[in-house]
C-alpha cells in the first residue's frame, strides 16, 4: 500500500482536488500538512473532507512544525500529540534537528538538510534517530522544484543520507509535500525516481510501510506504556 504523509493542506476544494488526483495515481492514504498556526482550524475540515473522499481515499492530517525555537517545538508536539496522527518537524538547522531525533514524541524529521551544504545528519543523529523511533523524510518536491546544481546538492545529501540508513536502519519515509495537483506523482515516479538517487528498491518499499507504521502507532499512543508495550483494557 502507498501512504503519503505531507501534502500541503489547503482550503477544502482543493484538498479534495488533490486527494482525487492522489487516487486516481494509486496512492491508498494520504496525510494533509499543516503547519502549527493552521492544524487547529484544519481539524474542521475534516467532516466535509469525510462526506467527499471517504469513497475515493483513507485521509488524515499531519502537523508540520515550522520553528527554529527547540521550546515551542517541544512545546507544540506536547499540546497537539493527542489530535494529529502524526507529529512532523522541519529541519536544516542543526539544532532543530538534533531536538527533533531526540524527541519520542515526535514522529518525522522533515528534510534535515533544508537549505544547508551537508545532509544534516550524523552518527550520532541517526543513533538518536533509532533509539527515539524518528522517521527522516526525504521530500520528492525538493527533486522537483530543483534545477542544475542545486538539484545535485539535493541528491548528495540524499545519498549520505541513504549511507547513514543503511548503516544505522533509522526509520526513513519519501513523502511528495505535494501544493497542488501538478505536484502530485504516482507512486512508480517515486520508486523510479528515487531508485535514480541512489535507494534501495527495498529501502523504498518499506519506506512506505514505515509511513503506515507511524499512522499504526499512534491509534494506540496514548496506551502505550513503554515502547513496544501497550496497555490492553480488561474487557471482562
Amino acid at each position: 500500500m502507498f501512504f503519503d504523509l505531507n501534502i500541503q493542506g489547503s482550503g477544502l476544494e482543493n484538498n479534495i482536488k488533490m486527494a482525487r488526483q492522489a487516487s486516481s495515481y494509486g496512492w491508498d492514504h494520504i496525510n494533509f500538512s499543516y503547519n502549527q498556526n493552521d492544524f487547529k482550524q484544519a481539524l474542521t475540515l475534516k467532516d466535509e473532507l469525510h462526506e467527499n473522499l471517504d469513497d475515493i481515499i483513507d485521509f488524515d492530517f499531519t502537523l508540520e512544525i515550522e520553528s527554529k525555537n527547540i521550546n515551542e517545538i517541544r512545546k507544540t508536539a506536547n499540546n497537539f500529540r493527542s489530535r494529529a496522527s502524526c507529529i512532523s518537524v522541519v529541519g536544516g538547522d542543526l539544532k532543530v534537528n538534533r531536538a527533533v531525533v531526540e524527541n519520542s514524541k515526535i514522529d518525522v524529521l522533515s528534510r534535515p538538510y533544508l537549505n544547508r551544504y551537508d545532509a544534516g545528519l550524523n552518527h550520532v543523529l541517526s543513533k538518536e534517530a533509532v533509539n527515539n523511533n524518528v522517521a527522516i523524510e526525504l521530500c520528492f518536491k525538493d527533486l522537483l522544484k530543483t534545477y542544475l546544481a542545486p538539484r545535485a546538492k539535493v541528491i548528495s545529501n540524499f545519498r549520505d543520507i541513504y549511507a547513514l540508513h543503511a548503516k544505522f536502519n533509522f526509520p526513513l519515509i519519501l513523502s511528495s509535500r505535494a501544493e497542488s495537483v501538478f505536484d502530485i506523482k504516482t507512486p512508480q515516479d517515486f520508486v523510479s525516481v528515487f531508485s535514480q538517487t541512489g535507494l534501495a528498491h527495498e529501502d523504498i518499499e518499506k519506506s512506505f510501510k514505515t509511513a503506515f507504521d507511524i499512522l499504526r502507532f499512534n491509534e494506540d499512543r496514548d496506551k502505550m506504556i513503554l515502547k513496544g508495550v501497550r496497555r490492553v483494557d480488561d474487557e471482562a
